[in-house]
């Protein structure tokens, strides 16, 4: 399939490079030389404007920082400049009503789109095992599964248009809370005398046991290999969680959802974030205690 893939940023890049590996002709484009560098390197073929890269392409994927350029760049470069019954796939992670707006522009002339963000994280895009979380209607949904499966190792339906989105920031809200959460813990038991093996070898397996504690432990030297274990760099940058918590609480306002736990985890963020730790692992929020 002939593929237009638009924002080679460090997700996007790996995200482009399987799409290459299982076989699709990608046609990318970035902003960054280096980035389209970097794609042509992994067999797309690089294109100077994100309509050039459409114009021949039977799907689109999109990878952007935030609403306002996944809006501006879908009404500029991709509707009516990629052909007739080309389907769409936004994995950008953005506000639920940016994503339903795009995808009613898209649909009202005449293509197939879906809300499409994921979890996993830079390793697992490079790895090809990202989580998607799909919002749009069943038969676009059928449409972008084989091309999302080329990327990842889960592909869920979560629903109607925009509820990719809102899957992807309740889900991280509920990640920050359960990091948050651990952190304190691990502190509070480090400041009683118990040691850290201790108490994760306990609460692992007991009725604490969470992600944040087994597969992504803020303590260095305790649990699998995480961010941790390396100073906190890599990961999921502390800069990207706020990022999706401040969507969470936009979307939250809007529905008229109490989220009070929420609430304070991003708080918290915003503290650790406003302190310059914008790229460090969003574990190493346990610095602050």
């Amino acid at each position: 399939m002939r593929i237009a893939f638009i924002g080679l940023g460090n997700m996007g890049g790996g995200m482009a490079a399987n799409l290459v590996k299982a076989g699709h002709d990608v046609r990318a484009f970035d902003l960054s030389d280096d980035a389209l560098a970097a794609a042509k390197d992994a067999g797309c073929t690089t294109f100077t404007s994100a309509s050039e890269a459409c114009a021949e392409a039977e799907a689109v994927v999109s990878m952007l920082p935030n609403g306002a350029i996944v809006k501006s760049v879908y009404e500029s470069d991709v509707i009516g400049k990629a052909p007739q019954g080309a389907v769409f796939l936004d994995c950008s992670t953005i506000d639920v009503a940016t994503a339903r707006e795009v995808i009613s522009a898209a649909e009202s002339a005449g293509y197939d789109m879906v809300d499409a963000p994921v979890s996993g994280g830079i390793a697992a895009a490079n790895g090809g095992t990202l989580t998607f979380m799909v919002g749009g209607a069943e038969s676009a949904f059928e449409r972008a599964k084989p091309i999302l499966e080329a990327m990842g190792k889960a592909v869920i339906h979560a629903g109607d248009a925009g509820n990719g989105q809102a899957a992807k920031i309740c889900n991280n809200m509920l990640l920050a809370i359960h990091m948050a959460g651990t952190c304190e813990a691990f502190k509070m038991a480090e400041k009683l005398g118990l040691e850290a093996q201790t108490f994760y070898d306990i609460s692992s397996v007991s009725s604490g046991q969470n992600w944040s504690m087994t597969s992504y432990c803020p303590v260095p030297g305790v649990g699998p290999q995480s961010p941790s274990d390396n100073d906190y760099q890599g990961g999921f940058a502390t800069a990207l969680m706020l990022k999706d918590l401040r969507l969470a609480m936009e979307a939250a306002d809007s529905a008229d959802a109490p989220v009070p736990m929420g609430a304070r985890a991003a708080a918290l963020y915003e503290d650790f974030n406003g302190a310059g730790n914008g790229g460090l692992d969003f574990s190493a929020i346990i610095k602050m205690l």
